[in-house]
């Protein structure tokens, strides 16, 4: 509807930034649900604090997840993963799970697990030239990677543990299950659907 460049497309395309949305969105909260209903600049301080530590740590978990796909990727031990995987014969489906399970577990975010994941089986995919439901089965096999095990490096572990103020132990004893359940479920329904295929 606007013209591409333009000075109100530009002011669009800033206040659209995730960054600028969510202040200008903190901004409007701390006015309508604070200011405007007399809450003194010392309390909304006082809550601000109290909201921004729990957030500090997942933040910094999560950060490093990403940091070390980051390097996974840029190091080449991925290839490497996947190039052992192809030798012992594994089937790519098999190999694609198993490589998303281990940079889950070793990095915590299912994102970076999904995304890294993809780049290492990517020419083996592409090279097996696979029909489009086994392409599928493969997608459903990675993303059940990336689900198992959320410990403590996992930013939804933290987030599902302080939500319903859990334990450490406790969220291990539950979501991380569920977690791994899901994985395991999700896994073996895209391998019996495979032999099908």
């Amino acid at each position: 509807m606007l013209a591409e460049g333009s000075t109100l497309w530009s002011i669009l395309t800033l206040a659209g930034t995730p960054t600028i949305a969510l202040t200008i969105a903190v901004i409007l909260a701390m006015y309508l649900l604070g200011t405007r209903r007399g809450i003194s600049a010392a309390e909304m301080a006082k809550i601000s604090a109290a909201a921004l530590r729990p957030v500090g740590m997942i933040l910094l978990v999560v950060g490093a997840g990403a940091l070390f796909g980051a390097v996974l990727r840029a190091t080449g031990i991925g290839d490497a993963l996947a190039d052992s995987m192809t030798a012992i014969g594994l089937p790519v489906i098999v190999s694609a799970y198993l490589i998303s399970c281990a940079l889950r577990i070793a990095q915590g975010s299912a994102t970076v697990a999904i995304v890294t994941t993809a780049g290492i089986i990517q020419q083996s995919v592409a090279a097996a030239n696979y029909s489009p439901a086994q392409i599928a089965l493969i997608v459903i096999a990675v993303s059940a990677g990336s689900i198992i095990a959320s410990h403590v490096n996992d930013g939804g572990f933290w987030i599902v543990s302080r939500f319903f103020n859990m334990s450490v132990k406790d969220t291990l004893k539950t979501w991380t299950v569920l977690e791994t359940v899901l994985s395991v479920v999700g896994f073996a329904m895209a391998g019996l659907i495979w032999l099908v295929v």
